[in-house]
């Protein structure tokens, strides 16, 4: 994550929860930063490490940990959800049509699965854990594309008319008309 990001989810989580904010204790000394507590949560959101594994290395106790993360949550889905937890509108998908065409994908909507990239600091602790596959499933994308219900685009390749846009996906995803997946291995020269 990029640290502009990183301090702009900081700044609002803050602004929005008073809970985060740095307060003197009872005799006069300065409590947990909220630096301590939200980097708690991303902790155990990017690693997907259990409260008690932390409390030592952060100095936090497990109950202000699981305190931190619950609040973290609900503070983010607060601010950000309108946002960014919704389904796409005409802008976005115009947007992301825009960029995917730069790019030399015309009409694609995005890319569903990376598996089969690699990522030279993919830790090995997190294989299987929220993977690609495992994050779609908790996701809306596939609510709505098993509903068949996909943004609407219209085009045309080799003369067949397509209404959906597509995602790029790899072999262990349905067999949709909205993913596309990479040919495997070429049968002629085309």
């Amino acid at each position: 994550m990029k640290r502009d990001l990183y301090c702009k989810i900081v700044q609002a989580v803050e602004e929005h929860d008073p809970w985060f904010q740095q307060r003197r204790n009872v005799a006069g000394e300065l409590g947990l930063s909220f630096l301590q507590k939200v980097t708690t949560a991303f902790h155990m959101l990017a690693y997907n490490a259990p409260a008690d594994s932390l409390d030592e290395c952060l100095r936090l106790g497990e109950s202000t940990i699981i305190e931190s993360m619950r609040r973290f949550v609900r503070a983010v889905i607060e601010v950000f959800g309108d946002e960014y937890l919704r389904a796409l509108n005409e802008e976005d998908i115009a947007r992301l049509l825009a960029i995917n065409e730069r790019r030399g994908f015309p009409e694609m909507l995005g890319s569903i699965d990376c598996m089969h990239w690699r990522w030279k600091n993919y830790p090995t602790t997190w294989s299987g854990s929220l993977n690609d596959i495992n994050v779609l499933h908790r996701s809306h994308l596939l609510d709505n594309l098993a509903a068949g219900e996909a943004p609407k685009v219209q085009y045309s390749i080799n003369g067949h008319h397509y209404t959906m846009g597509y995602y790029l996906a790899y072999d262990i995803y349905l067999e949709w008309a909205t993913f596309v997946k990479p040919i495997q291995s070429s049968v002629g020269k085309k």
